[in-house]
């Protein structure tokens, strides 16, 4: 044996590239073993769950389909029966014959009266109105529909219902969510809504071909839908409808479709129903949309739809199309270069991206950064590729705080939002993207409390070292632009030294999300922070706040304060 390894030394030894080559053969062999043992039984993303329930935290549905493009096998993911639903998987077919074994204990009225609690808690954003009667094959609530076998609470449905500006939301079967403008159906008996929610035993979820349906509150942060329109509201009419709503149509079987789509046909942004007139025109300084009317007064039903509301002649009933509003769509780089560099400043999450998107909107020219972004060069914001200093953007985005880099700037407008979102907003955008969500598994691991710990004390220190070095600062706080978009967009526009038409500001109130806006569906159902977070982080809150008022300035708002 000695003997033979003697001769293999002496025989590598004179042709070692042949040594090397069977080195580099056993080590890619061993690297396959290594790599098949690791992927057996399935495919897996690093940091990704192996299975729906595993992927299942508060608040962060099972995404099913999404799961699938990332490597995962789709029998690896379904459930006993062969049924499998993601959260946004909308069935047509009939259920399978064991949806009618009811899965709960205790008879339908004991929970029945333990849900009552939870609907009245339900009240300031939803109002309970009954149980419904539901078919497979003709839905009664119509518009989008999730399910969640696992984690489905009340909230949630209606949540991601009114983030798409639905009337109604759905509770079925313990587990699926439906959303929709008309109910279309009869009522059912309370005691056949029956099946408590999957994700919360206290709360009824509908029954078998059972509807538990809500009626989302008017006042919802996100905009109505009706289909593909936008609700905008119930207005008074303009005194010149005509020179403010230029196309008319009498429409006798008058209905929100019918008027959509008429005033969508002649490319016009809106749609008033006015009884039986449709009118079509553009926001203007005639019609502003700013002074909306209490809904009640164009409560008039549609001689064509039981279940809609057409307003009348005085009252008009507002709705968007999906026909663009091209008088602000137009942006180039400045003609000249500028003579003063103005900085768009906002600590991470503040909401820069979409301050960028308003600007650009309202004012036709490109935006800068102190950075580059290729993902943000790619979705249109074309200054990301010019130097900060190249004096061919109206203003330029920063990050920045300390003496040096916020005097490299002649003026600024500064960003502030509340720390609570902004923190949450910044951990999404850092593990997950612009508009991804960070994962279950960072939330509840050692990252969230290390990142609350480092990036605190900057959200403070930001706004601090921009009111004491800053030569001439715009103080814009997150939520008042959010509130009041066009009052505040006048004043940012004012301190870039543009002259902005009504109009063209007008035409951004109906662009104004853009492509960075986070849609909702993931949303934490939990509080990420602990008391001592909130302890902490409200200390900066203080010091902020009275940093703003020494200047003469207003405070922070009062949602900055924990309730």
């Amino acid at each position: 044996m000695a003997k033979l390894l003697l001769k293999l030394q002496r025989y590598f030894r004179r042709k070692p590239v042949r040594f090397f080559t069977l080195l580099a053969l056993y080590l890619a062999a061993g690297s396959l073993v290594f790599l098949h043992s690791g992927f057996s039984g399935e495919p897996r993303v690093p940091g990704s769950p192996r299975s729906p329930a595993a992927a299942e935290g508060p608040g962060l549905p099972y995404l099913g389909v999404m799961q699938l493009s990332r490597g995962f096998k789709a029998a690896a993911t379904m459930p006993a029966g062969g049924r499998r639903h993601g959260p946004w998987f909308k069935s047509t077919s009939k259920e399978p014959s064991d949806r009618g074994k009811s899965r709960e204990n205790g008879g339908p009225r004991s929970r029945a009266l333990r849900s009552r609690s939870g609907r009245e808690k339900e009240e300031d954003r939803a109002r309970y109105i009954g149980c419904y009667e539901d078919n497979t094959r003709q839905r009664t609530l119509r518009g989008m529909s999730f399910f969640d076998y696992k984690k489905m609470t009340v909230f949630r449905c209606q949540d991601n219902c009114a983030e798409r500006g639905y009337l109604y939301a759905g509770l079925e079967f313990g587990a699926e969510c439906y959303c929709g403008h008309k109910i279309q159906a009869s009522n059912a008996s309370e005691s056949e809504c029956n099946m408590e929610c999957k994700g919360e035993r206290s709360n009824i979820c509908g029954g078998i071909n059972r509807l538990s349906i809500y009626r989302l509150e008017l006042a919802q942060e996100s905009a109505r839908r009706y289909g593909s329109a936008i609700f905008r509201g119930c207005f008074h009419r303009p005194e010149n409808v005509s020179i403010a709503l230029p196309a008319s149509q009498l429409m006798l079987n008058m209905s929100v479709d019918k008027c959509v789509d008429f005033c969508t046909e002649k490319e016009f942004p809106l749609a008033a129903l006015a009884g039986t007139t449709c009118r079509c025109g553009f926001p203007s300084t005639l019609f502003p949309l700013h002074e909306r009317e209490d809904e009640q007064l164009c409560a008039h039903k549609c001689a064509a739809e039981e279940f809609e509301s057409c307003g009348s002649a005085e009252f008009l009933l507002v709705y968007q199309t999906q026909v663009q509003d091209n008088r602000c769509m137009d942006r180039r780089f400045l003609p000249s270069r500028a003579k003063q560099l103005v900085a768009l400043a906002s600590f991470p999450g503040a909401g820069n991206t979409w301050a960028r998107h308003l600007i650009e909107l309202a004012t036709g020219f490109y935006t800068g950064s102190y950075y580059f972004d290729g993902s943000l060069y790619n979705k249109g914001f074309k200054g990301e590729r010019d130097h900060w200093r190249s004096g061919r953007t109206i203003c330029i985005k920063t990050h920045e705080s300390g003496q040096k880099e916020i005097e490299s700037f002649d003026s600024a407008i500064l960003l502030i939002r509340n720390p609570y979102k902004a923190l949450m907003a910044e951990f999404n955008r850092k593990y997950g993207g612009h508009i991804g969500f960070a994962a279950h598994a960072h939330w509840k691991g050692k990252e969230w409390p290390e990142f609350v710990a480092n990036y605190a004390p900057w959200w403070a220190t930001h706004t601090l070292d921009w009111l004491r070095y800053g030569k001439k600062v715009l103080v814009v706080h997150f939520e008042d632009l959010k509130r009041d978009l066009f009052v505040q967009l006048q004043r940012m526009v004012a301190l870039l030294g543009v002259t902005a038409c009504e109009d063209r500001l007008l035409c951004v109130e109906g662009q104004k999300d853009g492509n960075f806006k986070r849609s909702g569906l993931r949303k934490l159902e939990y509080d990420p922070y602990t008391p001592e977070m909130r302890k902490t982080i409200g200390g900066y809150i203080r010091t902020v706040d009275a940093a703003l008022k020494l200047r003469n300035l207003s405070g922070v708002p009062e949602d900055y304060y924990p309730r």
